[in-house]
């Protein structure tokens, strides 16, 4: 079990950002269902992206099922049987990656935020009109429960933008029982929605389902300071797992450079460490080789 690893102190090595990789393999996922698409179109490409990161040094690697919820793929006109069935096989998808690559690793099942199915970049923002906590867990719902029954090792909540969400996906992890993370998009110590991160993370320290609290798709600047208050107001081991640096522009669809100070920087990993974090990874534009070099920077401290 995971929570027993993270209990003994050892700091596990996460993957990138599949989508990138994907992206850098020549696969178009510019479209709405982004990464997922492939899950019906190029299975194969999905297995190969995970073992790019397994053969990198990945402990965990994470489904292809961010952007894949029942009412995403209705969106795409996929029905609900088959989009169910393809969120299950984001789970085989991944489970046949670690068989093939002989490494013991965990498989968490991705659940991105509802601004993800939006597909205009509210996930960035949190600003979802009138959609409250309980439309918020019924969207949740049928991919969180899919991915535990499809055999998950753990849940990964992630990018999530305000405490409304953090709300309704804590509610239903707590029902559902199933080990999770919860990982947060934030700026600086608030959330993207301007709230502060430490409310959201204090949330997460009753519910016992809840192995690890994390924030993921931000900036890697300053980030070890929201490790810190994550840490501290949960009192749970904390998932880290920035972006590149570079920004997204939703309009556009496309990525801005990051400025030269802004990138990803290996010498941070051990104060993250310090801060608490036992789950280092990357997310948007992070790709393996970036991960073997976290992953030699964790080995060389463990």
């Amino acid at each position: 079990m995971v929570s027993d690893v993270l209990s003994g102190g050892r700091v596990l090595v996460l993957d990138g950002g599949l989508s990138t990789e994907l992206e850098s393999r020549g696969h178009d996922i510019s479209g709405r269902l982004w990464s997922a698409q492939l899950l019906m179109d190029a299975p194969d490409a999905v297995v190969a992206a995970h073992r790019a990161y397994l053969d990198a040094g990945a402990d965990i690697v994470t489904t292809a099922s961010y952007q894949a919820s029942p009412e995403g793929f209705a969106r795409a006109g996929v029905d609900l049987a088959t989009g169910s069935g393809l969120i299950r096989q984001s789970v085989l998808l991944a489970l046949r990656a670690v068989e093939e690559s002989g490494r013991p690793a965990l498989i968490a099942g991705s659940v991105g935020p509802y601004g993800a199915m939006l597909a205009d970049g509210s996930e960035y923002t949190g600003d979802y009109g009138d959609v409250g906590v309980d439309e918020l867990r019924a969207f949740h719902r049928p991919r969180l429960e899919l991915l535990a029954e499809a055999g998950v090792d753990l849940i990964a909540a992630e990018t999530v933008p305000s405490l409304a969400e953090v709300e309704a996906l804590l509610a239903e992890l707590d029902r559902l029982g199933h080990p999770a993370w919860i990982s947060l998009t934030t700026v600086g110590s608030r959330t993207r929605r301007g709230e502060p991160a430490a409310e959201a993370f204090a949330l997460a320290a009753s519910v016992p389902s809840v192995i690890a609290v994390g924030v993921n798709c931000t900036s890697p600047v300053g980030i070890g300071e929201t490790v810190a208050v994550a840490h501290e107001a949960s009192g749970k081991p904390v998932a880290v797992y920035p972006n590149s640096g570079e920004g997204w522009d939703a309009g556009r669809r496309a990525w801005t450079p990051a400025p030269p100070s802004q990138g990803l920087l290996l010498g941070d990993v051990d104060g993250w460490v310090t801060s608490g974090a036992q789950i280092v990874g990357g997310c948007c534009r992070v790709g393996p080789e970036q991960i073997r070099a976290i992953a030699g920077v964790v080995s060389s401290t463990a």
